[in-house]
């Protein structure tokens, strides 16, 4: 096998300019052809919290789906804190898939927007990885993720914010003042 290649020498050095800068995926956790989605039993479930002392329902929302290998307990953490829209109305998510859609997609369509993957097919190994390992559990996001990525609102990722404040009645002020302000919005 030949490979041809385009070497640039304009500036004194040699330059592979065939190849795109960007991330190069590989599969650890996912199969060609098989979304994640496909690979895992499906069910409905209904999450109702009660106030453990008169026992009145403070949250509702029947129906929703998570797959089975999801504790109770999980899912509706995932229901009554992550899902976005307003309960009884169709912009409400009622499934985990809605839910890890809206994240996995705004970021692999952000990092195609800003060239962070060599070739499409590496957003998507990205895509399906990402999915994969949030649907099984591997790791989660923090709140503000799950809060706001691929919604309407300011896209706040961050829960944390380290700023430097020094030993003076002045910068430890000023300090008070930019976390104000971070938290604020």
């Amino acid at each position: 096998m030949s490979v041809t290649t385009n070497l640039a020498a304009t500036d004194g050095f040699v330059h592979n300019t065939l190849h795109k800068p960007g991330l190069v995926m590989e599969r650890l956790y996912t199969t060609p052809g098989l979304h994640p989605y496909d690979g895992v039993t499906w069910e409905r479930r209904d999450v109702v919290q009660t106030n453990w002392k008169t026992g009145e329902a403070v949250f509702e929302q029947r129906g929703v789906e998570f797959p089975d290998s999801w504790s109770v307990n999980a899912s509706t953490i995932v229901t009554t804190k992550y899902f976005r829209g307003a309960v009884g109305t169709e912009q409400r998510e009622w499934s985990l898939k809605q839910l890890i859609d809206r994240v996995v997609l705004t970021y692999t369509k952000a990092g195609k927007e800003n060239g962070y993957f060599r070739t499409d097919a590496d957003a998507e190994i990205f895509e399906l990885e990402l999915t994969h390992m949030l649907l099984h559990q591997v790791f989660s996001f923090n709140s503000p993720v799950w809060f706001n990525v691929g919604t309407t609102s300011p896209q706040q990722v961050s829960a944390c914010f380290i700023l430097s404040v020094d030993d003076t009645m002045d910068s430890i002020l000023n300090w008070y003042r930019e976390e104000g302000m971070i938290f604020k919005g």
